[in-house]
């Protein structure tokens, strides 16, 4: 189990904590931002159990956060009483996460039975606001942790902003979200912001290396995440290695007419991944992720495995002293290079950035797919 201070490479954040930790005022309401993957709910859960932990264990700081003083008194859970037994099981009473999929055991069964793609009121209204107004079962702390925040419908939203100025003696929320800017100024007003940054990169490899990870797969995912060890470890676990080399290798092949059978190909692949990650997440949440969302995410990781290509192929052929993040396929990126000129590869990135909007906007997938072809092959104008 990961505690407060075992947190590696957000100091930052850290030491906004811990002064929160050591001070008489300490905010009520968070809203830690970052990428995915990077450890915000894993410090959101390490700072509950600091919370909910009858006897904290307390020492200096010593230089373990530069941010802070050398005598500064950091603090996190024991990590053996029994509320931090309970918090860690997973069975505290007063340490609740709150997330989208809870829809499935609503009281109401019109609820019960939608496929949820936002974080709706009914959700907040039950599993938040209705909790945090009753006594703490084992104590004067209770904690909760909203996942996924960037998806709180306005309703909900606006549900919670009462909660969140003026929650009860002894409430904590946390909101967990990618961009600040998918939250209301007035939801964004009543929090206090953390903000966590992308992993370094060799604590990434180093971490995917001790998963068992291969090296050259541990270093692409590593670049291609930006730094966010938990999208790279889900990614490779889900098997998007051998998918991403079979791109590679394709695009990698292409000349400037094309290919036509290319374009059905990405279009099967990204049903086929689709429907594979809606079964996952009935299998491991027993919850519904709607095909549409699946479709979004799975398109959103195919595009940024083709483009990252394109971006290695511009620093080859410009001579930009960066990685290279598929330098596993060094030769298909190299392919990729010397057909199109660095103004033609800037094209292209670009061109790629906008298909995934299309997509959202119900274009026909397969005239969307044939176009990316079309633009990993000669950087022509967009046809849709």
């Amino acid at each position: 189990m990961t505690e407060l201070l075992d947190i590696v490479g957000q100091d930052e954040a850290l030491a906004r904590l811990q002064r929160g930790l050591g001070g008489q005022r300490r905010p009520h309401a968070w809203l830690f931002v970052g990428p995915v993957g990077v450890g915000k709910r894993t410090t959101a859960l390490a700072y509950a159990r600091t919370l909910l932990c009858k006897q904290p264990v307390r020492r200096p700081n010593d230089g373990r956060i530069e941010r802070l003083d050398r005598d500064f008194s950091l603090a996190q859970a024991c990590g053996q009483c029994e509320d931090c037994r309970m918090a860690a099981a997973g069975s505290h009473p007063d340490l609740q996460l709150v997330y989208k999929e809870l829809a499935q055991y609503h009281e109401d069964a019109n609820v019960r039975n939608r496929v949820m793609q936002e974080l709706g009121i009914d959700v907040i209204r039950s599993f938040l606001i209705a909790p945090a107004g009753r006594s703490s079962s084992r104590g004067d702390q209770k904690v909760f942790v909203v996942c996924e925040a960037d998806l709180l419908s306005t309703a909900a939203q606006n549900s919670l902003l009462k909660t969140l100025e003026e929650p009860p003696p002894g409430t904590t929320i946390i909101l967990l979200a990618q961009q600040v800017e998918e939250l209301l100024p007035t939801t964004i007003s009543r929090c206090s912001v953390v903000r966590f940054g992308p992993l370094p990169r060799e604590f990434v490899v180093s971490r995917l290396t001790e998963q068992g990870v291969e090296p050259a797969r541990a270093e692409f995912w590593a670049g291609l995440t930006g730094g966010s060890l938990g999208q790279a470890l889900r990614l490779d676990q889900q098997g998007m290695y051998d998918v991403k080399c079979d791109i590679l290798e394709r695009v990698g092949q292409l000349t400037p007419a094309g290919d036509a059978e290319l374009g059905e190909y990405l279009a099967k692949l990204m049903e086929k991944l689709a429907g594979d990650a809606v079964a996952r997440a009935k299998a491991e949440a027993g919850g519904d992720l709607s095909m549409n969302l699946a479709k979004r995410q799975v398109t959103a990781t195919l595009l940024e495995i083709i483009g990252s290509a394109f971006r290695d192929a511009l620093c080859l052929a410009s001579g930009a002293q960066l990685p290279v993040i598929h330098a596993d396929q060094r030769r298909c990126v190299e392919a990729i290079a010397r057909r199109l000129s660095p103004t033609h590869l800037a094209d292209a990135i670009e061109q790629l950035s906008e298909y995934e909007t299309l997509l959202w906007r119900n274009v026909n997938q397969k005239i969307v797919w044939d176009n990316v072809v079309i633009t990993c092959a000669s950087a022509a104008p967009l046809r849709v």
